[in-house]
């Protein structure tokens, strides 16, 4: 039954998306309690046209261009897009819709001038079992960059999504800490990838918080609940691929989705 253990591709493949699901899923606290859920999938349509751009100035796709490209793309609107709604007297999501769409039009655009075949399956849908060495450590090491992100500063989050105001009174730069949220949304969202591509990596973010917020309302129980919650699923995920030869980032958002529909008919049972 745990046959699939012994093959390396499926070890990398555990320990990546157990990493990408608790650090997506305690980052997913901030961005549903900072009422971000559609702005997170609006940065997820930046991705395809940074790897398009990647495309196109380098000649072809690998790993490394389209990591490069999607996160370049990514940040560029996602901090344009703080930049742009304080200058241009709009909330984020407004922004944020102007300068996604208009890049997503361009990434369209662009995908019609590469003259050679790319495909773009694994990185629309992710392919987790395709992982590499030099991924793993990758996610390793932006997973681990935003579980320290989020404790160090702890307090100071829970004052901004809270209570901005008085955050800012007491000194936290707030205007930094969105700056400082939307890139660690980039970061997590390009980790996603490899995970559950493009299209669903919003999903990761914010699924588990959704089913935790319906058991607990501690900050501190939601975030590493929902943490353990996106890992555990994920390694779920890898497992189900292997025994019903299913894709496993597919896999992992309908595990999410399930427990979430659970979850919200436990609690109108309970009243």
């Amino acid at each position: 039954m745990f046959d699939f253990l012994e093959y390396t591709f499926n070890q990398r493949a555990l320990l990546a998306i157990s990493v990408i699901g608790f650090s997506n899923g305690a980052l997913g606290t901030l961005v549903v309690l900072r009422k971000h859920a559609l702005v997170i999938s609006a940065l997820a349509h930046t991705l395809l046209p940074g790897i398009a751009l990647a495309i196109l100035i380098f000649g072809g796709l690998n790993p490394l261009v389209g990591f490069v490209g999607a996160l370049v793309g990514a940040l560029v609107v996602g901090l344009s897009t703080v930049l742009v709604a304080r200058v241009g007297l709009l909330d984020d999501q407004t922004a944020l819709t102007v300068l996604y769409t208009t890049s997503f039009a361009g990434g369209i655009l662009m995908l019609d001038r590469i003259q050679t075949y790319v495909s773009l399956d694994s990185w629309l849908f992710g392919n987790i079992l395709s992982l590499r060495d030099s991924d793993l450590w990758i996610s390793c090491a932006v997973g681990f960059l935003v579980l320290v992100v989020l404790a160090r500063f702890r307090r100071s989050w829970i004052l901004f999504l809270f209570e901005p105001s008085i955050a800012a009174s007491m000194g936290v730069p707030v205007s930094k800490m969105r700056y400082l949220l939307t890139g660690l949304m980039v970061l997590g969202l390009v980790t996603s990838l490899q995970a559950v591509g493009a299209v669903l990596s919003a999903a990761l973010f914010i699924i588990p918080t959704a089913t935790m917020l319906q058991w607990v309302r501690s900050p501190r129980a939601l975030l590493w609940g929902s943490g353990a919650l996106g890992a555990g699923a994920g390694m779920m995920s890898v497992a189900l691929s292997n025994w019903l030869d299913l894709r496993t980032g597919a896999t992992l958002i309908l595990l999410l989705g399930t427990g979430f529909l659970f979850s919200i008919l436990l609690r109108m049972g309970r009243g």
